[in-house]
């Protein structure tokens, strides 16, 4: 993809080991609630950059784990190494009925064309570029890695308190 950002978070070796201490599912299931709430500001800045027509584009802003079909061939393979992180993405859904379907092309613009359809043979002028993801990236992906730290910490807590509850010690 060419308009996409990889990040890694390093230097967290003291929740790393941590995390070492849950369950691989208990662990992952950590990660994902981390990584879904320190990303969720950055949902919310998109949401209030997003041009509103009806708001249907707006609204189907989100943070999921899913792509699409045609997002997950051209998302890069991950090396075995790789296959173990948690991806979470920041964006318009594609899901049959939200209105991220055209998302991108009011992110990146449209060039004159002809259209097809009802209208075909119709001259489209095109539409101007109106960007809202990438600004809210721009804006929120330091301030994200900010947060995760201590996010991570309060949902290790959590999982270990709820563990050790049900193996019956004392918290």
């Amino acid at each position: 993809m060419a308009n996409s950002v990889r990040m890694s978070v390093q230097g967290l070796a003291d929740v790393e080991k941590a995390l070492d201490n849950l369950s691989k599912s208990v662990g992952r299931t950590v990660l994902r609630r981390a990584l879904r709430k320190a990303a969720e500001p950055m949902r919310d800045r998109a949401r209030n950059l997003v041009p509103v027509d009806d708001g249907d584009l707006r609204d189907s802003i989100i943070v999921g784990g899913m792509l699409n079909k045609s997002q997950r061939s051209k998302h890069r393979k991950l090396t075995a190494e790789e296959r173990s992180a948690i991806e979470l993405f920041v964006g318009p859904s594609y899901k049959l009925g939200a209105g991220g379907r055209h998302g991108h092309l009011v992110e990146f613009g449209t060039a004159p064309h002809v259209v097809g359809g009802v209208f075909a043979g119709a001259q489209h002028p095109g539409s101007a570029p109106q960007p809202f993801m990438r600004p809210a990236f721009d804006a929120e992906a330091r301030p994200t890695i900010e947060r995760l730290k201590p996010l991570l910490w309060a949902e290790i807590d959590r999982a270990a308190r709820r563990q050790a509850k049900k193996n019956g010690w004392e918290v």
